[in-house]
């Protein structure tokens, strides 16, 4: 018939429309971000490519934002404290103390927040029985300046008689100047045991509900 031997094995292109082709994009998108979850739209795109899905990374982003999905941030331990130091180390006060008002006893410690550039430290101060926010101070750094700015806003609004300060071993809370604060309005100095997190579990409550608590 005059036709050639390779016309038998020919097999036409499939016509694939572009909203199914968009939708072969999006799936392949779910699929990638489930499997890796830290992956961002610029790796998702290279992962789409590996697999012969050639699409602009801003198109990816555009349908992740479509789909709700965002690269999980891989957070970055960060250390607030410091506990080789020789300066001298209190002991446990408020083990078992029951607290029957405000001003009995307060909770110090050094936290982070993160922000759009970076993370900054937050100091404070929360009264136990009241669950509040007494004294603060926020900075970049985390000097023992930073933390003594707290006391001296608490104390100016607070009433200190028969008062616990407790506090973990940092070199923040017992540098000279943060403990001369304190026993020059005769607060009585507590610290949790090094190494114990559960002895000053009630100060880990500001790095979850600082924002609630500032009221």
């Amino acid at each position: 018939m005059g036709i050639k031997r390779s016309t038998l094995y020919y097999q036409p292109k499939k016509n694939i429309t572009k909203k199914q082709k968009e939708l072969r994009i999006r799936k392949k998108i779910e699929d990638i971000s489930r499997e890796h979850p830290y992956y961002g739209y610029r790796r998702i795109t290279a992962s789409l490519r590996r697999n012969k899905l050639i699409v602009n990374h801003k198109k990816v982003l555009k349908m992740m934002k479509e789909l709700g999905i965002q690269g999980r941030i891989k957070r970055k331990y960060i250390t607030t404290t410091n506990s080789k130091h020789h300066n001298r180390i209190y002991s446990n006060l408020i083990k078992d103390k029951e607290l029957t008002g405000i001003n009995q006893v307060w909770c110090a410690d050094i936290t982070y927040i993160r922000i759009l550039n970076g993370f900054v430290y937050l100091a404070a101060i929360l009264d136990i029985y009241s669950r509040k926010i007494v004294g603060y101070a926020i900075g970049k750094t985390l000097s023992p300046k930073l933390a003594i700015t707290a006391p001296s806003m608490a104390v100016a609004t607070r009433n200190t008689k028969d008062l616990i300060h407790h506090s973990d071993q940092g070199i923040q809370y017992a540098c000279k100047d943060y403990i001369n604060i304190l026993k020059a309005h005769h607060i009585k100095i507590s610290m949790s045991a090094k190494g114990n997190p559960y002895d000053n579990a009630t100060a880990v409550h500001i790095s979850v509900t600082s924002g609630h608590c500032f009221r």
